[in-house]
C-alpha cells in the first residue's frame, strides 16, 4: 500500500485564515503548517496575525512562511497530452507510486520552476521532501528514495518512458 495516496493527500492552498476567516491579499505573508494525525497530513494557512497568537504547545509536523498570490484566473487550458506535472500528480494519487520516479519528477519540476522544494523532514518511514507548487500553492510530500548514482539512469529511463507515452496520447 502507498502511504502517498492516502496519508499524504493535503488540500490546496487556502484564500482565507484557518482561524480568523479573513481573506488574504495578494503579497501578503502567511504561515503554512502541516500536522501529521491519524488520518494523515492536515494543512492549515494562517495569518501572521494568526501565527503570532496561536497556541505554541500544538507543535506542527512542519511549517513555513510564504507569500500569497491568488490563483491565475481564467479557464484552464485543455491540453491533449499528459504534462511532466500531470504526470506526478497521477503518480502521487495512484495506489502504488512509484518513488523513484516521483521523486525524479518532483526534481524536475523543481528545476523547471513549477515546484519550489520548502522543507526537508524526518518522517517514520524515511526523510520526506516538501515542495510547494509555485502558482498554485499545492503541497507535495515525496519521501527521498535514497537514489544511488547507478540507480539514477534506470528512474531516468522510466521517466522519459513516462513522458513519451504520455505525449502519443
Amino acid at each position: 500500500m502507498n502511504p502517498l495516496a492516502n496519508e499524504w493527500t493535503i488540500k490546496h492552498r487556502s484564500d482565507a485564515c484557518a482561524l480568523t476567516n479573513r481573506p488574504f491579499v495578494a503579497g501578503e505573508h502567511f504561515y503554512t503548517l502541516l500536522f501529521q494525525d491519524a488520518e494523515g497530513f492536515r494543512r492549515e494557512d494562517l495569518s501572521e496575525e494568526a501565527w503570532t497568537n496561536r497556541n505554541e504547545n500544538i507543535q506542527p509536523f512542519s511549517f513555513w512562511k510564504t507569500r500569497y498570490e491568488p490563483a491565475p484566473s481564467g479557464p484552464a487550458e485543455t491540453l491533449g497530452k499528459e504534462s511532466a506535472e500531470q504526470i506526478f500528480r497521477r503518480l502521487l494519487s495512484s495506489e502504488n507510486a512509484p518513488q523513484n520516479t516521483c521523486y525524479v519528477l518532483a526534481v524536475m519540476l523543481e528545476r523547471k520552476r513549477v515546484l519550489k522544494q520548502i522543507k526537508t523532514e524526518q518522517a517514520e518511514n524515511g526523510r520526506v521532501l516538501i515542495y510547494e507548487h509555485g502558482a498554485t500553492g499545492d503541497v507535495f510530500i515525496v519521501p527521498d528514495p535514497q537514489l544511488r548514482l547507478g540507480e539514477l539512469g534506470n528512474v531516468q529511463n522510466e521517466v522519459a518512458d513516462l513522458l513519451r507515452s504520455a505525449a502519443q496520447h
